[in-house]
């Protein structure tokens, strides 16, 4: 049966209950700006009655209620909400780097005209066409060095300025990483704590209010997705692997590369190569490994074409002084074997060989059909790629097939008609830049119409994996590649810039000298700048730097437009979470008036229970 003093009990479980709700409306206006925190609320429930149908019970009617109870203090969240947060913040730290990042991009290409490459290489052609006017003038030739020296001066600089970007994204990944295992760490060490509180019957809202905080940074870092089908285990996975399972937190480590000093990433427990495609880390690996590595790749190629192009007409003409013979630019190889052997595995035995052009020995005509069938072979972006020809093929629609292939070499003809083959910069970094790897041809047009390899077939063809490749080739001129960074290099010739007379003007007489007034050398390098040169494909130089300027403003715009777009999709999800989870300052006050004026009610009912109680007690008597 009802006790005498079940009202008290009733009135203070309804005291306690409301005091409950004052506290927890109090603590989210203590946290209303702090970050990650969600509103909570207390849920109530009616305490169990006196009298329950399982038990043996008074012969009263109905059930006597025993007052209120609090069943749980719980946060207000959207799980799907969350979910497509988190898969939403990858993408727009991704594009925030990256716009960061083109925008210092931009301002290396956007230089002032009287300092920028372009400008100084249309100077330096300027001064070819003015000595060709005047091919006597000593001033015209120092005109030629130093406007030569001021060239080769901005395309350093250009290339010291993209390395230190590049050297700054690797400096950020490097920190990028620490926070990941920071993260990590952190999430790993909340999981077991919420799970010791659930195991004593909490709600550790707090706790997973930043455990959900750290998923979402460790989201703007790295691609994440979360499972928590399994309460006790918690688990964020990344690109296909688990980073975080439940008190367990996987570690990425850095190990710097010993060429480029860069930092590549690995798991830290089974030594795998860790790759991610989104968030800031994805954003920074991207930029350092394809978009500067690709800008750096393209100034080389258009650096090592450049002077390799000037030189070939250089070295062959004579100067004021009757020298012959110089580069204009220096060239530093990558080896000093003559034959290009190197020893690529470091086991102390040379085993490839590292050629960057190979001139045939027999003079073509571009209009001429080769009147041979066969495959070419060329070492490509992924394997080696085929070229096929027939017999009414001419000679510059092969070279043009070439030169439009997914091929790593391409081709043109020299000044001499000769058939030139070049290697490019290398789309995969696992294979070096500027280094013919294959050539090989079914039919007899290198081996014999061009002059380029000894004989056909497998058996003849030139492959860089051994030393002395050369061999196969015939008494074609070849030359060793050069350093893996020449725009870091490139340099007038010492002994030109010694002596002036040394630039080459004219092309030899039977003699070996220069007649007085020949310029025909350097009309023919003036010559050069709206030519179709060997850049990649065929286009000039003036092509190759509008291309350069255009693509980065394109991909800078792209990203600038990107992290818009995303900004504004994640402005809307984050407001619409505001909404819901967010401590709304006036609503937690109202509330708290409302509690307080429960809390006054359950005040009065003790009070007037004590009042019974007392008459019940001390006045029954009397």
């Amino acid at each position: 049966m009802a006790g005498t003093f079940g009202g008290i009990e009733i009135g203070k479980r309804s005291l306690m209950a409301s005091t409950t709700q004052i506290n927890t409306a109090g603590h989210n206006i203590s946290n209303a700006n702090t970050e990650g925190y969600s509103r909570q609320r207390v849920t109530l429930k009616a305490f169990d009655p006196l009298y329950r149908p399982d038990l043996e019970r008074a012969e009263t009617a109905g059930q006597l209620g025993q007052g209120t109870d609090v069943e749980s203090v719980r946060r207000v969240r959207d799980e799907l909400l969350d979910t497509r947060i988190v898969a939403q913040t990858n993408e727009e730290t991704y594009w925030e780097t990256r716009e960061k990042y083109y925008t210092m991009l931009e301002q290396i290409y956007n230089e002032p005209e009287e300092i920028s490459v372009r400008g100084n290489m249309d100077k330096f052609w300027e001064g070819w066409q003015e000595l060709s006017l005047y091919p006597e003038s000593d001033a015209a030739r120092q005109a030629v060095v130093s406007r030569g020296e001021s060239l080769a001066n901005s395309i350093r600089q250009r290339n010291a300025s993209l390395t230190a970007i590049g050297n700054q994204i690797n400096g950020d990944i490097d920190a990028t990483v620490k926070q990941v295992n920071d993260y990590a760490k952190q999430i790993a060490a909340l999981n077991s704590e919420i799970v010791r509180s659930r195991a004593m019957g909490d709600n550790p809202n707090d706790l997973m209010d930043r455990r959900d905080l750290l998923v979402e940074k460790l989201a703007g870092l790295i691609n994440v997705s979360v499972d928590s089908s399994d309460p006790d285990e918690y688990m964020v996975h990344t690109a296909g692997q688990i980073i975080v399972q439940g008190g367990l937190a996987r570690q990425i480590e850095t190990q710097k590369d010993v060429e480029g000093g860069y930092s590549h990433l690995f798991w830290e427990d089974t030594k795998l190569a860790a790759s991610f495609s989104g968030g800031s880390l994805g954003a920074l690996i991207e930029l350092r490994d394809k978009d500067v590595r690709d800008e750096l790749q393209s100034l080389n190629t258009m650096t090592l074409n450049f002077s390799d192009l000037v030189n070939e007409i250089h070295r062959n003409a004579v100067g004021k002084n009757n020298v012959t013979g110089l580069d204009f630019f220096t060239e530093y190889p990558f080896v000093q074997n003559t034959n290009g052997n190197f020893d690529r595995n470091g086991d102390g035995v040379e085993d490839s060989s590292y050629i960057f052009r190979i001139t045939g020995t027999n003079s073509l005509k571009n209009e001429e059909q080769i009147g041979l069938e066969g495959t070419i072979t060329l070492s490509g972006h992924d394997g080696n790629i085929n070229v096929d020809y027939y017999a009414t093929d001419t000679v510059a629609e092969l070279v043009n097939r070439i030169n439009n292939s997914d091929g790593e070499v391409k081709v043109y003809l020299d000044r001499n008609n000769n058939l030139v083959l070049k290697a490019t910069a290398s789309e995969d970094s696992e294979n070096p830049d500027f280094v013919i790897r294959h050539i090989e041809d079914s039919g007899l047009f290198l081996a014999g119409y061009a002059g380029v390899l000894k004989s056909s077939g497998e058996d003849g063809a030139y492959d860089f994996n051994r030393a002395n490749a050369v061999d196969s080739l015939t008494s074609s001129q070849f030359a060793v590649s050069p350093v893996t960074d020449p725009s870091a290099y490139i340099a007038v010739n010492e002994k030109i810039r010694s002596d002036v007379q040394s630039v080459a003007s004219s092309a030899p007489n039977l003699q070996g000298f220069a007649d007085s007034g020949d310029s025909s050398a350097a009309v023919e390098i003036a010559a050069i700048r709206n030519t179709k040169v060997m850049i990649g494909t065929e286009r000039t130089f003036d092509d190759y730097f509008a291309d350069s300027v255009t693509k980065i403003g394109l991909k800078g715009e792209q990203a600038l437009n990107m992290l818009e777009s995303q900004n504004a999709i994640m402005g809307d999800l984050r407001a619409l979470r505001d909404s819901i989870s967010g401590v709304n300052i006036d609503e937690e006050l109202a509330d708290i008036i409302k509690f307080q004026h429960g809390y006054n009610a359950a005040a009065k009912f003790i009070s007037i229970q004590d009042e019974l109680l007392d008459t019940l007690i001390n006045r029954l008597g009397v």
